[in-house]
């Protein structure tokens, strides 16, 4: 009830009928080459990360992607080399665990390379409440701990190269969360559980925590963003049973587009000079746009911060 007093009245009609409105509009478009920039790509073997891994390389970008299984890696990498000539490389990482996260961090900070983008796309949806090795709620942990993870402890590699542009694919989902986050509860070990909620819990902290993320980087040259990816297909939700997966491959689906339009956005995001000093701004596509009002309340950030350290583990 404290949460509905709370963020009520800074609901706006306005806002929903902009978020409607943008839903339909195509994703700005970027031709500029990106020869020999290095893009790192999570969840790529399928999806938007597949088709945004294309998209860099078809236009001269080194692809170094973390995903789950090798052979799919390789195959993806065997793929951009040989239609595009693309460098690539991946690192096999299940973000679902502690370690994963921080290994995945570590390799990457290792890098001599500056990283021009570094896109956070993996993510899982799940109908019932499961557990990660490391008594995380999964979601929560592949969609919000470990890019929480992997930008906190790349930090210093990106103030040392002052340059990249970091980016979240988040999603308008975060409005599932519409009265904020249970901060004393994040793991949804006390609240109901059900898949929408714990994907709009774990994007809308996604969304709180970028805020204090492009402020720290911001007067080192590095753009923090977020995008809602439209109404497309992908591979999320294949972990569940196969009354849902039917209700996925024949309703969903049917009204969704192509990842590829995704795709055409995220390399509008990372690659444009019109969008070069935007930063901590949350796209729907590549139009800009208020995001859902806990979504901007910067008070409950810096708690949000002190348990995501917690949990995941950072000094």
């Amino acid at each position: 009830m404290n949460a509905i007093k709370k963020y009520w009245k800074a609901y706006k009609w306005s806002n929903i009928f902009a978020m409607l409105s943008n839903n339909k509009k195509k994703p700005a478009v970027c031709s500029d080459r990106f020869q020999g920039k290095l893009v790192v790509l999570t969840g790529a073997t399928s999806g938007i990360g597949y088709y945004t891994a294309r998209k860099y390389a078809e236009h001269g970008a080194h692809i170094l992607t973390i995903n789950r299984n090798k052979q799919k890696s390789e195959a993806l990498c065997e793929e951009l080399q040989r239609d595009f000539g693309a460098s690539c490389s991946y690192i096999l990482a299940d973000l679902s665990t502690l370690d994963a996260m921080h290994h995945a961090a570590d390799e990457l900070a290792k890098l001599k390379e500056p990283i021009a983008v570094l896109i956070h796309n993996a993510g899982v949806f799940l109908k019932r409440r499961t557990l990660t090795t490391d008594g995380l709620e999964t979601t929560f942990a592949v969609h919000y701990l470990a890019p929480f993870v992997i930008n906190y402890k790349l930090q210093e590699k990106f103030m040392r190269d002052k340059t990249g542009r970091i980016i979240f694919v988040n999603s308008e989902g975060h409005r599932f969360a519409a009265w904020g986050l249970h901060l004393d509860d994040l793991q949804w070990e006390h609240h109901a559980y059900s898949g929408l909620k714990a994907y709009g819990s774990a994007k809308l902290a996604q969304l709180l925590t970028m805020h204090k993320l492009a402020d720290m980087l911001k007067h080192y040259g590095i753009t923090v963003n977020a995008m809602h990816p439209g109404m497309v297909k992908s591979n999320t939700g294949h972990e569940n049973d196969a009354v849902y997966k039917f209700f996925k491959r024949n309703m969903i689906d049917s009204i969704s587009q192509s990842a590829e339009i995704s795709a055409q956005a995220l390399y509008y995001l990372g690659v444009s000079s019109e969008v070069a000093a935007v930063t901590d701004t949350f796209f729907n596509l590549t139009t800009p746009e208020e995001p859902a009002p806990p979504a901007l309340d910067l008070d409950v950030v810096p708690e949000l911060w002190d348990i995501s350290m917690q949990l995941g583990k950072l000094k």
